[in-house]
């Protein structure tokens, strides 16, 4: 039991909370070293009373063995993390994905992980080493299992994303948006591509899949910094910070980790976001003027960089800075019109060109909030093991928005400080009324709103954040009640630990359960780099969708068309008469370039599981163009085929 509060600590309070609610963000932790005491008006009021962070716990136990414990269930789950990926097998995944791949030995290393976390980050004297380690071992076992598993890198947008590097590196330059098409995009926003090209060259490495598999990790990472700087803005309960970092780690199964502009833009996002909270405040305000002027350097470097680097990101922060400006603790101005002069000085020089084409549809979107997060044609998840992990992703989010909400309601005290820190949980919202961003609003809504639901949902999982004086009443209410407080206190460990683990292993089926579509087996990049290998300049690549590896390779001087893309009577048309109409769609190729149809296994797996063509359908065409007299079969493998169009006059090769 907690002991009776005494006199020496009702004597020497906590600061007392800002009149809107808020702690004192802009100084962080040494807030709290620089405790007043209140006025006698505001300790008349309950939301002003000093607070405690439910630091003054007694440890479990004392001696070596408290020091020591936590290391023995960590080690322990990392063992049978690294006993389950040397005896998993992905040459086959199923519509699960890695779900049903993975040895057994991982739920439980994972099980033991969340278990032994929680009892080590409930116990608040523990050193928060120990806490740091588990949340390290999380993410070894989140973002490393699949680079540790896969001999080839995921998701064909990173392979995008390598092919614009390295056509940066090869050309020097990117290209104009009429050049490009629908690459226009990326080169329009080069700031992460010409960091990746630089750091491609500082490596030494002669491409970016080399590091592109581990980026999930690295990029995870990144953010650990940032989120402890926000949460410990707000609390000094090392229980608190940590349940919260654990909680966003294991909701963000979003997948915007992977090597992409989003990642390194998002981890800017949160970083200004912690800059802000911190040092923006009046409080930081008022102690140091001349050092207001260093951090506004600091978050206009990291503005810059997100602004040249992604398109959607800079909206997300200018909406977040706004909605902090509403809590009187934060009404500086300078981060929102630093961010939005940026943003819209980019806008209308270096990516005008993308932004004149697009703005038609950009403004019919606004405010039709239904078309905005309706699923579009071929991101239906179709099949029994789609629907499942589709589903698992869902009831992760919505436990853990649930857990949120319920942390905000039962947590007053909380409710009243880290007031700035819900207002940027609920800021991006809005954005619903935007824009759909290709059928991925929801998913980006649901990323920018983390950091925030995390910390609330992680309250709701911890004992209520009492004043002082409510605590020691509530001592003394549990000392008169005996044994019904110690049967609350089991409740209260664990009920929470069963939502921990509930949602910690929800993370692998939401986060894994596509890797039938994201992973591309050795045989299929071989199949593919074959194909570029050897088609001249002014190539045609016909496929059925983009979801294969070096999709984008020679992006410059080879064009691509993806049936799927094409209206559905086309596609319908392309099912009757496979053959005699992909032959017409490719005959306006002229020597000596070459028309390629390419099916691969990545192809069949997104059309399948994303409700587009299904398996006899796809099969169907493959067997009408190899039937066909007018195509060649060049090359295949177990992951893919191959076949050229026969052109008119000359002897084939």
């Amino acid at each position: 039991m907690r002991p009776p509060v005494t006199p020496r600590e009702r004597s020497t309070p906590e600061p007392a909370p800002a009149r809107d609610g808020a702690s004192t963000p802009g100084s962080g932790p040494e807030t709290a070293s620089q405790s007043s005491s209140p006025s006698s008006s505001e300790s008349s009021s309950p939301a002003h009373e000093p607070v405690t962070d439910l630091s003054d716990l007694p440890p479990a136990w004392s001696g070596r063995r408290a020091l020591a414990w936590p290391g023995v269930p960590l080690l322990v789950a990392l063992a049978l993390w690294a006993y389950a990926v040397r005896h998993t097998d992905v040459s086959r995944l199923d519509d699960y994905g890695l779900v049903s791949a993975l040895h057994p030995a991982f739920w439980a290393g994972l099980a033991v992980l969340t278990t032994g976390f929680w009892f080590t980050v409930r116990d608040a004297r523990r050193p928060g080493a120990w806490s740091a380690a588990y949340v390290l071992g999380l993410l070894v076992m989140e973002r490393a299992t699949q680079a540790v598993l896969y001999p080839t890198p995921l998701y064909a947008w990173a392979w995008k994303h390598e092919a614009v590097i390295d056509h940066l590196l090869t050309a020097g330059g990117l290209q104009t948006a009429d050049q490009v098409g629908d690459m226009a995009v990326y080169d329009q926003w080069p700031g992460f591509f010409a960091a990746q090209a630089a750091l491609q060259r500082l490596l030494g490495v002669d491409s970016a899949a080399m590091f592109m598999a581990w980026w999930p990790l690295a990029s995870s990472l990144m953010l650990l910094l940032p989120l402890l700087l926000i949460y410990r803005t707000f609390t000094e309960d090392r229980r608190l910070v940590w349940t919260a970092v654990w909680l966003f780690y294991v909701a963000n199964w979003v997948g915007q980790d992977y090597f992409s502009p989003q990642s390194v833009a998002y981890a800017l996002h949160v970083g200004v976001l912690a800059v802000v909270l911190r040092r923006f405040g009046r409080s930081a305000v008022r102690r140091g003027r001349p050092r207001q002027a260093v951090w506004t350097v600091v978050i206009t470097v990291m503005i810059v960089a997100i602004v040249i680097s992604h398109q959607l990101t800079p909206g997300m922060l200018a909406v977040c800075l706004v909605a902090l400006c509403l809590s009187r603790r934060y009404r500086d101005w300078v981060p929102v019109v630093t961010t939005v002069v940026i943003f819209l000085a980019w806008c209308l020089t270096a990516a005008l060109p993308f932004l004149s084409a697009a703005m038609p549809d950009m403004i019919r979107s606004i405010g039709d909030v239904g078309a905005n997060v309706e699923t579009g044609y071929g991101a239906t998840p179709t099949g029994t093991g789609a629907i499942v992990t589709s589903w698992a992703a869902r009831l992760l989010s919505g436990s853990v928005l649930l857990l949120a909400a319920v942390g905000v309601l039962r947590q007053r005290v909380l409710r009243h400080r880290a007031r700035p820190l819900l207002l940027v949980a609920a800021a991006p919202l809005p954005m619903f009324a935007a824009s759909s961003y290709g059928s991925e609003m929801i998913f980006r809504v649901l990323l920018f709103m983390l950091p925030g639901a995390a910390f609330f949902a992680a309250a709701a999982l911890l004992p209520k954040v009492r004043t002082l004086a409510a605590d020691a009443a509530a001592q003394e209410a549990g000392s008169r009640q005996g044994a019904p407080a110690e049967s609350r206190r089991g409740i209260g460990v664990w009920v929470p630990l069963a939502a921990l683990l509930g949602s910690t292993l929800a993370f692998v089926p939401a986060y894994s359960g596509k890797d039938r579509i994201n992973y591309f087996p050795p045989q299929e990049v071989a199949l593919v780099r074959q194909l570029f290998d050897q088609a001249p300049d002014g190539s045609l690549v016909v496929a059925a969708n983009r979801n294969y590896p070096d999709a984008y390779a020679s992006y410059w001087s080879v064009d691509h068309y993806w049936f799927l893309d094409d209206a559905r009577s086309h596609v319908d048309q392309i099912v009757r008469s496979p053959a005699g109409t992909l032959a017409r769609d490719m005959a306006g190729v002229e020597r000596p370039a070459r028309a390629y149809f390419l099916l691969t296994q990545g192809q069949l797996a997104n059309s399948e599981m994303n409700g587009q063509l299904d398996k006899a359908q796809l099969d169907r065409i493959r067997k009408s163009v190899a039937a066909s007299p007018r195509f060649r079969l060049v090359a295949e493998n177990s992951a893919g085929w191959l076949y050229v169009l026969k052109q008119a006059g000359g002897a084939e090769r």
